[in-house]
């Protein structure tokens, strides 16, 4: 029985216009999160197609079926501190911004989306007073016992006015992996253009267009994430708000993000070149026009090739398969690839919150990263789901290497190592 709310919008998120196009179909899937118990496993879960849509208008590429926040975000299970490339990362970005900003201590920050406050915590380690909001509860009181005070809530233009009535005024309003998530664009900008101060800056990170077509990383693409951004759309987006988008960065994490900065109309930063660099490379791959999306699912196409060729090869010769990581972009492409149980037999995650349960749709037991050396269930390969972070996994774990373990890492290309 349908127990998700899934809606279906007409028009564009960013500019509003109806001429959306359907560019890219990869099929139907379960939400990418949605990892159950041994005894939930018995029940089929519900698939919501995966559909890809250009703005004809401003080209903008995004998901139109929206399923409810409520369901997606509010028991989430990804937390940001269990991966050390992560921590390191924001470890780097706080650091960017506390350089740019140049503010005092005692200043203020806000986080949409923040997690379990990874990020936050070296902005209160640099004297700031900081905020987090985020709708997952659980992790929400968590980060507040760890001293990263956290309202468990989505973001909004009410909530945005009350805290404004309670003296916050923050110099930098944060969004990361985010700004991608929500349905409603406007009510957060809108939110976030009334919340920051007049020299204030909105600092975002979301996966970026640009590096999902040229890496084919084509399994970014899941629910969650219902806009994949390019820099001009969101140039005209913000400007519509009283904002400018004054830098554009292109950053590694998750194979490839924008991160954007942008202050109100005017503001005290002046308009980087990133911005128009990062526009005409996007116009010479042709972003904005379906053509673009055909190659590109040429690609995927091809990339399911090789790899389903060589697992089914390496099965064939009697070795035992596991997967590495569970993030959410796993269950798109072990939907889309046909990777199910009689390929990959358990998948490995050192997240205690995904520990025990079963992955989406396939119900592959998730285990511990000691199952590498478990003499019993040891396996010959390894799948990086994870392979964003494919070279500090395998740095971990060259024991297994030395061994006579491999790893294969599927996208940007298949690798065995």
């Amino acid at each position: 029985m349908m127990k998700t709310l899934v809606t279906t919008r007409a028009d564009c998120r960013l500019c509003g216009g109806r001429r959306v196009a359907r560019v890219m179909s990869l099929g139907a899937t379960p939400l990418a999160n949605e990892f159950v118990s041994a005894e939930a496993c018995a029940a089929p879960q519900e698939r919501v197609p995966l559909d890809v849509y250009l703005c004809e208008e401003c080209g903008h590429v995004q998901l139109l079926d929206v399923v409810d926040p409520e369901v997606l975000f509010r028991n989430y299970v990804y937390v940001s501190s269990t991966s050390p490339v992560f921590v390191e990362h924001f470890q780097r970005y706080a650091e960017a911004v506390l350089a740019l900003m140049h503010a005092p201590v005692g200043a203020q920050v806000v986080e949409i989306g923040s997690n379990d406050g990874t990020l936050l915590r070296f902005f209160r380690e640099a004297g700031w007073r900081v905020l987090g909001i985020d709708p997952a509860r659980s992790i929400a009181a968590a980060a507040a016992r760890r001293g990263i005070p956290t309202l468990p809530e989505f973001f909004t233009p009410d909530l945005a006015h009350r805290l404004r009535a309670e003296g916050w005024a923050p110099s930098v309003i944060l969004a990361n992996n985010v700004f991608a998530h929500a349905d409603d664009l406007q009510a957060i900008t809108e939110g976030v253009a009334h919340l920051l101060r007049p020299d204030g800056l909105f600092v975002f990170e979301v996966s970026y267009l640009l590096d999902v077509v040229e890496k084919t990383l084509f399994d970014t693409i899941y629910h969650e994430h219902l806009s994949y951004h390019t820099v001009k759309p969101l140039v005209a987006f913000f400007a519509r708000h009283g904002l400018e988008l004054v830098d554009a960065v292109r950053v590694s994490s998750h194979g490839g993000s924008l991160r954007g900065m942008a202050q109100r109309r005017g503001g005290r930063f002046a308009v980087q070149a990133g911005v128009a660099d990062l526009m005409a490379q996007e116009a010479a791959l042709g972003l904005d026009a379906p053509e673009a999306y055909r190659k590109f699912f040429e690609h995927i196409q091809e990339r399911k090739r090789q790899l389903t060729t060589l697992l089914r090869q390496r099965r064939q010769a009697g070795r035992r398969i596991a997967g590495f990581g569970a993030p959410a972009k796993a269950t798109t492409l072990m939907f889309h690839f046909g990777l199910g149980p009689e390929t990959i037999e358990y998948i490995m995650d050192d997240s205690p919150l995904k520990q025990g349960l079963f992955s989406p749709g396939h119900h592959i037991p998730i285990v511990p990263s000691a199952a590498l050396y478990d003499p019993v269930r040891r396996p010959d390969d390894v799948v990086l789901l994870a392979w964003n972070f494919a070279e500090s996994i395998m740095q971990k774990h060259q024991r297994f290497l030395d061994g006579g373990g491999h790893f294969i890492v599927p996208l940007p290309d298949v690798v065995v190592r």
